[in-house]
């Protein structure tokens, strides 16, 4: 929060230094080229300077996800309290930043069913970011990457859904293993968010 106003400050005092563009009456004349040319600099500071500030702002936003989740593997990890549909939860975590997750070994597993445990004990499934929607059978991640780690749980012979079920979801009642399911279920999700 001080950064962001501290740049703030840093571009209002660039504003009243350089006047945006108007020549003060102190100044000799300057010719429109060069004027021109101070303008577009002066423009292109600011513009810089505003990255800087939305970019601060994402990051401001991605610690606070931190602190409402959990932190593991470079990522964070939030659970949504609210059930929708597989496509529904996928777009939420993208309006916020992230994907839903998606585990790349059993530590990572085991942190997601660890932190919903704790999180939500009374739920049972949650989405996860991995479907074979495009080729039955050919499971690929939500940015379309092949997965090379799989939990099913073998005991209910999962997968077992056919071309119906296309969605995976990480249990709690079969102590993190997956299963597929219909993509239309309404379930809670966790979303993931990279940490730069």
């Amino acid at each position: 929060m001080a950064q962001s106003r501290l740049l703030l400050l840093v571009i209002c005092f660039s504003v009243l230094q350089f006047g945006y563009g108007h020549p003060s009456r102190s100044k000799k004349a300057v010719p429109a080229r060069q004027r021109a040319t101070e303008d577009e600099d002066t423009r292109a500071q600011i513009d810089k300077l505003w990255q800087e500030v939305n970019s601060l702002k994402e990051m401001q936003a991605l610690q606070t996800v931190c602190l409402r989740g959990i932190k593991a593997h470079r990522k964070c990890y939030l659970l949504s309290e609210q059930a929708k549909h597989y496509h529904e939860a996928n777009e939420d975590c993208i309006a916020q930043g992230g994907t839903l997750a998606i585990p790349r070994d059993i530590n990572q597993n085991d942190e997601l069913t660890d932190y919903v445990k704790r999180s939500s004990p009374a739920s049972k499934d949650f989405w996860i970011g991995i479907t074979d929607i495009v080729k039955e059978g050919q499971y690929v991640d939500v940015n379309s990457l092949p997965v090379t780690f799989f939990h099913w749980d073998r005991s209910k012979r999962e997968p077992t859904g056919g071309k119906r079920e296309s969605c995976v979801a990480l249990s709690l009642a079969a102590q993190g293993k997956w299963h597929d399911e219909v993509c239309r279920s309404q379930k809670k999700y966790i979303c993931e968010y990279l940490i730069p």
